[in-house]
Formats: C-alpha cells, sequence, structure tokens
C-alpha cells in the first residue's frame, strides 16, 4: 500500500517535472509601455486599434520631443559591440544580454533607409522602447542586437542573414525574431522566403513598413507547414505607407491560410514612426513565443 502510493507519487512528480512552464519575458515598465487604449479590436484581438495621442504619448513622455524620453522610460542595460562576418566583410552591431551564446530569444532589429546600427541602440529616441526591449533580453536570459548592413537588397539580406546564423549557432535553441523598421522590411520579407534563414526564424515584426505580396504564394502558408508569426504594426497617418494596404494584406493572409499567426495593431493619427515608439514588445513577442509552430 505504501509502496504504491510512493509510486503514484514520483509519477505525479515525473510528469510535473516534463511540463515545465512555457519560457515567456518577465514584466518590464508594462504600466509605461503597454498600449494606453484599445478603441477597436477584432478577429479575438488579432485586429486592434490602439488609440494614440500626441500630446500624452509624445510631448508628455519626451524630455526633448523625439529626442530624449524622460528618464522614468529607461533602465541600466549594458550594450557591446559585436562584429560578425559577412562573406568576408567584417560588418559590426550594437549588443545587449546574451549575444556571446546561451541566449533563449533574440531579437534582431532592422533599421530602415539612412539608418545606421546606433539607431536600433538609441536609448532615447522613440520613447525609450528600443531601451525597453534591450532591458528585456537582458533580464530574461534574452539577447539583442542592431547590425549595420550595406541595402536593403540581396546584398543586405545576406549580411544580415550570416548575423542571423551566427547566433543560431551559438544559441541553437534560441527562438530568433527579426524586427524591421520602415523600407528595412524588405529585409524581413527576403529571410522568411530564404530556405536557410527561415527554420531560424520565430516571428517577424513589421513596424511601419511594407508588406510582400509574394509571401501570399509562400509554402509556410500551407496547412501543415511551420507558420512563423507576423506582426503587423501601422500608423494610420503614414505617409509612406498606407495603412490600408497593409490592413488588406492582413486580411489576405488570413484568408489564404485560416489560423495562421498574424496579428496588426493599427495606431489611430499614429505617423511612420509611431509603430517603433508604440508597440509593446513583451505582448507581441510573448504572443509569438507561444503561436511559434518550432
Amino acid at each position: 500500500m505504501i509502496r504504491g502510493a510512493l509510486l503514484a507519487a514520483l509519477a505525479l512528480t515525473a510528469v510535473g517535472a516534463s511540463a515545465p512552464a512555457p519560457y515567456q519575458l518577465a514584466p518590464y515598465k508594462d504600466d509605461l509601455f503597454q498600449y494606453p487604449a484599445v478603441s477597436q479590436t477584432k478577429d479575438d484581438g488579432d485586429y486592434v486599434v490602439v488609440a494614440y495621442d500626441k500630446q500624452r504619448d509624445l510631448y508628455e513622455r519626451d524630455q526633448v520631443p523625439e529626442q530624449e524620453v524622460r528618464g522614468n522610460y529607461l533602465g541600466l542595460v549594458s550594450k557591446t559591440v559585436v562584429s560578425f562576418d559577412a562573406g568576408g566583410k567584417t560588418l559590426e552591431a550594437i549588443g545587449a544580454g546574451k549575444v556571446d551564446g546561451g541566449a533563449k530569444a533574440i531579437v534582431i532589429y532592422i533599421h530602415g533607409q539612412g539608418g545606421t546600427r546606433l539607431q536600433g541602440a538609441n536609448d532615447d529616441m522613440f520613447g525609450g522602447n528600443f531601451n525597453r526591449i534591450m532591458v528585456l533580453m537582458d533580464r530574461n536570459d534574452g539577447g539583442y542586437l542592431s547590425p549595420d548592413f550595406d541595402d536593403m537588397g540581396p546584398v543586405g539580406t545576406s549580411q544580415v542573414k550570416a548575423l542571423l546564423l551566427d547566433q543560431a549557432a551559438k544559441s541553437p535553441d534560441a527562438a530568433i525574431f527579426v524586427a524591421c523598421g520602415s523600407q528595412g522590411g524588405a529585409i524581413c520579407w527576403q529571410l522568411i522566403a530564404d530556405k536557410d534563414a527561415a527554420p531560424h526564424l520565430a516571428g517577424l515584426l513589421l513596424l511601419g513598413s511594407g508588406h510582400d505580396d509574394d509571401f501570399l504564394k509562400s509554402p509556410i502558408l500551407k496547412p501543415k507547414a511551420r507558420h512563423i508569426p507576423i506582426y503587423l504594426g501601422h500608423g494610420t497617418a503614414d505617409p509612406i505607407f498606407a495603412w490600408a494596404d497593409e490592413a488588406d494584406f492582413y486580411a489576405k493572409v488570413r484568408k489564404a491560410s485560416p489560423g495562421y499567426p498574424i496579428r496588426i495593431a493599427l495606431f489611430d493619427t499614429g505617423v511612420h514612426g509611431t509603430p517603433i515608439r508604440m508597440t509593446d514588445w513583451r505582448l507581441t513577442l510573448n504572443w509569438m513565443l507561444t503561436a511559434d509552430g518550432r
């Protein structure tokens, strides 16, 4: 009797031990960075309209508008310069957290036209949201990288791919996310179509960026394929990429592949850079960590 009870207890312990809690990013300044108000939602929360207020979300948030955020939005994080080889050319990225191996998750930020690696590591621009993602990854056994690359075409894509594969080799169990701002989105779409890069992707984040209709023909959309989560963040007053086009692309993906893990957040009255300022990194990445079919 006692022996039977002991065996049952051991069996329950073994079951519990084999099902650890899934990896998620712990809260960090959520009260400051979570969406201030959602004015519209549909598709079970996959489509949201966020009420952006320029007075509240820019002028009251920044000490110097678009240049210096108020100190309560910032946290301490150590940064390092990471060199990586891209087809015989040595390039640099600014990193934070576990960029030398052992990371549970990695975020690579791709800047838009005219940017450099410095943009994605700027603590003060975009309301401190780059500081937040660096701190989030540093505190959650993750890594963050903002690299230089030569262009938004095949050369730049191959260089970002080299960094991605290097990180995948250093942290083979890491979920790797690529976040692309503005015209950098061209690199995101090229990576998801690349047979060597795509298997390592745990999600794409398009921030004030465009879409690629060729994705609608991708084998990734097939029912038995591994579906890579996609997030579209867009301002409704973006003068470069029309929000309606991105909302239409979101709807086309859902129609082509019902249940595909794709979300869109529209920032009402927000402009081109608003999604970089307002996207809730923790909310989005934690959703991707549960939706990724790796």
